[in-house]
């Protein structure tokens, strides 16, 4: 069972922490305080299990946006809103993946009725994008952007269905 909650200050203390392995490492923030009040802005909820531990988060909107992919046009059709979700790194590879997306599908439907779901991944994240396609997510383009100065590409995905 997943639930997913506003996100508070120390579940934002929390994620923030979070350390990923290579060569997922771009996905990890520093723990600075700057970092928890970005996860508290609004566009971010806590995801946690049945015994209320914190497993991930979901986020929407501006904050779930790749800086490439403006120059690439991919958040030009309003009819999608942007996911990002981050499960936390020691539950990452175990094939649970699937059903942590699905939850995040059913985040957006419940928020924004009638909308499709857009994502963006890092193109050498096989195992996410294996997660995505089997949650019904699409391949639609690829893209460069800056992560830490250094140019990364990326795949954006969508499922339209609603």
């Amino acid at each position: 069972m997943i639930s997913v909650s506003s996100m508070n200050e120390e579940d934002a203390a929390t994620i923030a922490a979070w350390r990923y392995p290579h060569p997922y490492e771009l996905y990890s923030m520093d723990g600075s305080e700057e970092d928890a009040a970005e996860l508290l802005n609004g566009d971010y909820v806590s995801v946690k299990d049945a015994e209320g531990r914190v497993i991930g988060f979901f986020c929407t909107g501006i904050s779930a946006r790749v800086p490439g992919g403006y120059a690439a046009g991919i958040y030009e059709d309003e009819t999608l809103v942007d996911l990002g979700l981050g499960m936390k790194p020691e539950l990452t590879g175990q094939g649970q993946g699937s059903r942590f997306v699905g939850a995040g599908v059913g985040y957006v439907r419940r928020t924004f009725p009638g909308k499709g779901v857009r994502l963006v991944v890092a193109s050498f994240n096989e195992r996410a994008i294996r997660a995505y396609e089997k949650a019904g997510f699409e391949r639609t383009c690829v893209f460069d952007s800056p992560v830490h100065g250094e140019k990364t590409r990326f795949v954006c995905m969508v499922r339209r269905d609603g």
